[in-house]
């Protein structure tokens, strides 16, 4: 199975995008980014995007090696 996406910013599983997008909202509260009530992020610094990103990313890895060891 191929999940190439192209280079486009698009959810490999379309039905995750909701969790996806209320887990990103979590994370930014969580590290103190002031997350856009609008929805819109363009305004927010690549800074501030990228680290709530990253750490997206972060724990989402986390999570995966738990799983792996059975926790």
């Amino acid at each position: 199975m191929n999940n190439y996406l192209g280079g486009k910013n698009q959810t490999v599983i379309p039905e995750a995008k909701k969790a996806l997008n209320q887990f990103k909202y979590e994370i930014a509260r969580e590290i103190g980014v002031q997350p856009p009530e609008s929805g819109y992020w363009g305004n927010m610094t690549s800074r501030e995007c990228g680290s709530v990103g990253g750490y997206m990313v972060k724990r989402m890895v986390e999570v995966y090696e738990n799983s792996l060891i059975g926790k």
